[in-house]
């Protein structure tokens, strides 16, 4: 499914896909690995110096990202879905 057009905030899509985040989040998010995706780099090294928060934190995130429709990039642009 291809996302044309622009997002609800009135910016373009992303290139960046909330199912590859949101995955990558949860089974490597003690390394900050879906931040990184994202280009959030200041929380994802934040995750990877405290392990993901223990896991929690990293959890919670990736299950966020799978189910919110708002989640952003780096440039505030929507993920796609």
């Amino acid at each position: 499914m291809a996302f044309t057009g622009t997002a609800p905030n009135g910016q373009p899509y992303s290139d960046k896909s909330k199912m590859t985040a949101g995955l990558l989040q949860i089974f490597l998010g003690g390394l900050g690995i879906g931040r990184f995706y994202t280009g959030h780099t200041g929380m994802a090294i934040g995750q990877l110096l405290t392990c993901g928060g223990c896991g929690i934190w990293s959890l919670i995130d990736g299950i966020l990202f799978l189910t919110s429709d708002d989640r952003t990039d780096s440039q505030g642009r929507v993920l796609r879905g």
